[in-house]
């Protein structure tokens, strides 16, 4: 793109900033770095969140009682430690774990010492549900894998992951736009991000067009998330997003049963 062309775009988007939110244009820089904080913390706490909580998930679908691996005792044991940090609102979640934030990254406050409380946060959310999606997974697909000769770990990969990638998919697009709610409650203990901005900088001092900017900012960031789960999840429904292996007979009749 030309430069010149650049330029003005952008001296025309400052000019509309400047009339439509002034108090917004004079912190404008302290507003880019905050949406910078809350895309850091989304990803790097997402990321993490999404490979404990697809694992816990997983765990729990595949030790109940029942299940493909049952056991009982892993079972509860999971299944109580997701309740019990499902159960405390994350403002108080943050408040309870700063001593080990503090004890694990050195610090409870901005981003560094936000990840740690949203990953406590959003993985037993998210646990449960990745839990729901596998449990929709039809019996009679695994156990026609079963039958074929697939261990634990061949249900669990070529049948339960793949048969539910469209609501894997879905439940985490939930997931995620709770995340960036969660970013802006951790704004408000300091993590930094567009919530802190919201309050510091527009509720503190008074400046509606601040709050209305960062709603809006929000509200779209949403709407692109859902917007992209829900164009993933149309795209792989009655398709496989995980190619299956088709080698001998064996592992192709597996394949056709669990199709």
């Amino acid at each position: 793109m030309d430069k010149s062309l650049i330029y003005r775009l952008n001296v025309w988007i400052s000019e509309a900033l400047k009339d439509t939110a002034p108090n917004l244009y004079k912190y404008r820089d302290k507003f880019g770095q905050s949406g910078e904080a809350t895309v850091e913390m989304f990803w790097k706490a997402g990321l993490i969140a999404f490979a404990i909580g697809l694992l816990l998930g997983v765990l729990l679908v595949v030790t109940k009682r029942g299940g493909i691996r049952q056991n009982l005792f892993v079972y509860q044991l999971t299944n109580i430690v997701v309740n019990v940090f499902r159960s405390i609102p994350f403002i108080i979640l943050l408040i309870f774990l700063i001593p080990l934030t503090r004890a694990v990254v050195g610090t409870a406050i901005k981003v560094r010492g936000a990840i740690l409380p949203l990953v406590f946060g959003t993985v037993p959310f998210y646990t449960r549900q990745v839990e729901v999606a596998l449990s929709g997974v039809e019996e009679g697909k695994i156990e026609a894998a079963r039958s074929m000769g697939s261990g634990t770990l061949g249900l669990i990969f070529r049948v339960y992951i793949p048969e539910a990638v469209p609501a894997l998919i879905r439940v985490t697009t939930v997931t995620a736009i709770s995340l960036i709610g969660l970013t802006t409650m951790a704004g408000a203990v300091g993590a930094g991000g567009l919530g802190s901005f919201a309050i510091n900088y527009g509720q503190n001092q008074s400046y509606p067009d601040i709050v209305n900017v960062c709603v809006a900012v929000l509200l779209i960031i949403t709407i692109i998330l859902q917007s992209l789960g829900n164009g993933l999840s149309r795209l792989t429904t009655n398709r496989r997003l995980i190619p299956v292996r088709r080698g001998g007979k064996k592992s192709g009749g597996a394949d056709s049963s669990a199709s």
